[in-house]
């Protein structure tokens, strides 16, 4: 098919020999004119335009230009001046056309920016491959490298466990200005195991990470704040970044903002439907705790309508998710059939679980002592296969 072309050429010009030699007295052709080139013939010195390039943009139309058949121009016959220019250059066709690798594009061209092989092997989970290549350009000075170095050290991934060395990192990034390694360095600071202890440095680099727009750093520097302040006025200016933290979507601090709505603290009125909302909102990213009290909020009927199977079905998944108190609290939902019918068994058995826990609640320890029998060994096969 790549040939389709010149052929159509060649046997054009082969007709038009036959017609010529067929005339028998050929007609004068005007003179043509030479100062001005002839416009209604294509120039063959210009590219195709039909095909675009790898530099020009394919705008999905087709091209509409007729191909050159090589037939006798009408014009020959008493139409307008007309030159019979051969074919110096046949006009490249699309399919030998070889496209360029994408390995030969440059993303620079198109306003993008260059991988990060360092990152993007850690993100493959290549991670000595990782630590080699940031490795390099952390001894040059690089921030990000410097970051991803310090983590991957602090978790052992592909190397050695190294915290110390991690830190290290950590320190030499923060000083840079990165909020990842603010954050990171200023825990360290706080715990004091690997380097130092310094609570004033660590209270400067959290709120430094913090303003930057790190949500843990956020949510941890609020922290610190009612650490320094456990009064109201602490509790407002923790405010602040609990609700920057929240906004972000981190459940610790929909948590937080939600403790601050039920009790009107921190600045914040007394508003439970903003609570509850914001329970909901934790609740979703399975924040035990949330679940718990959401749970509590909707059979009880705070905040909103009561709804008994919900406020049972969120219960439910915190329970199922390991929470101890939702254990037992669910417990007591199914020994008086709240959310769901009464099921004198599955309490047992939710009651025991937690018990083996370390919960003790003296009304469900009088609960199961007053279970008969068979009811204790069904309850019992039932607590062994629950997580």
């Amino acid at each position: 098919m790549r040939l389709r072309g010149p052929c159509l050429v060649v046997l054009a010009g082969l007709f038009a020999q036959a017609a010529m030699a067929a005339e028998t007295a050929p007609l004068p052709q005007p003179r043509p004119e030479t100062s001005a080139p002839d416009k209604s013939a294509p120039d063959a010195a210009k590219p195709d335009t039909g095909t675009p390039g790898p530099g020009t943009p394919d705008t999905g139309k087709p091209n509409t230009a007729a191909p050159a058949t090589g037939a006798p121009d009408p014009s020959r016959f008493g139409g307008g001046p007309h030159i019979d220019k051969p074919i110096q250059n046949t006009l490249p066709q699309p399919a030998t056309l070889t496209p360029p690798s994408a390995d030969t594009i440059n993303p620079d061209r198109f306003g993008a920016k260059q991988p990060d092989a360092a990152y993007g092997a850690f993100q493959r989970g290549l991670y000595k491959t990782a630590y080699n290549l940031a490795m390099e350009r952390a001894k040059n000075g690089d921030p990000a490298a410097e970051t991803l170095v310090a983590e991957i050290l602090s978790r052992g991934l592909g190397v050695p466990l190294n915290p110390a060395e991690a830190a290290k990192w950590y320190a030499l990034a923060a000083e840079q200005g990165v909020p990842e390694a603010q954050f990171q360095y200023a825990l360290m600071l706080l715990d004091g195991r690997y380097v130092k202890k310094d609570e004033k440095g660590a209270f400067a680099l959290m709120q430094a990470s913090a303003e930057a727009g790190n949500r843990l750093a956020q949510f941890n520097f609020a922290q610190l704040l009612v650490q320094q302040d456990p009064g109201d006025a602490g509790l407002a200016k923790a405010a602040v970044y609990y609700e920057r933290a929240a906004a972000t979507g981190l459940a610790d601090a929909q948590y937080a903002m939600a403790q601050l709505y039920a009790n009107g603290a921190g600045g914040k009125p007394h508003d439970d439907a903003q609570a509850r909302a914001l329970l909901a909102q934790a609740a979703r990213q399975n924040y035990d705790t949330a679940q718990i009290d959401l749970a509590t909020w909707m059979i009880e009927g705070r905040g909103g309508g009561r709804d008994l199977k919900s406020g049972f079905a969120w219960m439910k998944r915190a329970a199922q998710g390991g929470n101890v108190a939702a254990q037992n609290r669910l417990a007591k939902l199914y020994m008086g059939g709240i959310g769901t019918d009464p099921d004198l068994v599955l309490a047992g058995a939710w009651y025991i679980v937690a018990r083996r826990a370390g919960l003790i609640d003296p009304q469900m320890d009088d609960f199961l002592q007053g279970l008969d029998d068979d009811q204790t060994k069904q309850a019992l096969q039932k607590a062994n296969r629950l997580p």
